[in-house]
């Protein structure tokens, strides 16, 4: 299947010189993720995709804006939003849904949150399950949606990299890495029976510095903590936690200083260890990645709340 190439010139989105093409490995990668849109929109009923607002979510963002242009991408986007998300994540959000006329649902798990459910005081394996995965089921039942779209990749970490492009969910979204349905020559199984729900992964196959590469490539607008800036933080179990808002709650030993730092990635602020960096510049992201023998979701402090957390968590689930 060919890829949509570009934008039209007066989309502000792809601002990429037209004498600057993809490379065949990014084009490879941005062909396969508009098939597997396509094919979603063809087979299910009712689609939607999973709007988290990071750098995954903005390159899927892209490729669905290319993959049906001039139209607009005939699902919702969906965003789950905990109530200690990033203030400069939702105001891009925001400015997302504005500037191209997006579809935008968000849910929350407002009952929870009003009985104290907080990143503080609550541990930090059952606060993922109802801030976060609870909360994306229930809204998934809600509007009936068969098939959602996630920006998950296999090399983010292990339980991602078992996981099938196509991901079959039983009822009540459950995921059993055990059995996951075979994937040959592109040949997708999109056969449901009562009950049962699809998670569909187009960048499956990108990596991290395919991720970074694409946005610099396509000029894709981020969120601006995704570059290093002097910010506020305070040094709490080996991560660098930024004072995101006046909700912060220090420890006795806690001070404020202020340090470069950026995001390799977005969750709840309380919870989101960021990164010392001298990147102002995607092209310096690019460069530092390259160097990098860390993983992106070290920082992740909900991640290794338990043992195999995140495979536990998708079982349940989560995304």
């Amino acid at each position: 299947m060919s890829a949509v190439r570009a934008l039209k010139s007066d989309d502000t989105t792809d601002t990429r010189d037209a004498r600057s093409p993809l490379s065949p490995h990014l084009q490879r990668l941005e062909d396969e993720a508009i098939f597997i849109m396509r094919e979603v929109v063809a087979e299910f009923r009712n689609p939607v995709m999973l709007y988290s607002v990071g750098k995954d979510s903005s390159v899927m963002l892209h490729i669905a804006r290319k993959a049906f242009f001039p139209a607009k991408p005939p699902f919702p986007f969906l965003h789950i939003a905990s109530g200690w998300d990033f203030k400069a994540l939702l105001d891009h959000r925001d400015r997302m849904a504005r500037d191209y006329g997006l579809d935008l649902l968000v849910h929350a798990n407002d009952a929870a949150a009003a009985a104290g459910v907080n990143p503080f005081d609550t541990e930090t394996g059952e606060y993922s399950r109802l801030m976060l995965t609870e909360v994306l089921k229930s809204a998934l039942d809600q509007h009936g949606f068969d098939a959602a779209f996630g920006g998950g990749r296999r090399d983010e970490e292990k339980a991602r990299a078992k996981e099938r492009i196509f991901s079959h969910r039983s009822a009540g979204h459950v995921w059993d890495p055990r059995n996951q349905r075979p994937e040959l020559w592109r040949l997708f199984n999109t056969r449901l029976s009562a009950g049962d729900t699809m998670r569909v992964f187009p960048l499956s196959n990108w990596t991290e510095l395919d991720v970074w590469d694409y946005i610099r490539a396509e000029n894709i607008p981020i969120v601006p903590i995704y570059l290093a800036a002097d910010r506020q933080v305070v040094e709490r179990d080996g991560a660098l936690i930024m004072v995101d808002d006046e909700r912060m709650r220090f420890r006795p030993d806690e001070q404020v200083v202020t340090r470069r730092i950026r995001f390799r990635t977005l969750g709840c602020w309380p919870l989101t260890g960021a990164v010392a960096s001298e990147a102002t510049s995607v092209e310096d992201i690019v460069s530092e990645i390259v160097a990098s023998r860390t993983s992106e979701r070290e920082g992740r402090l909900v991640d290794g709340a338990l043992q195999a957390s995140m495979e536990r968590k998708k079982r349940e689930g989560y995304f």
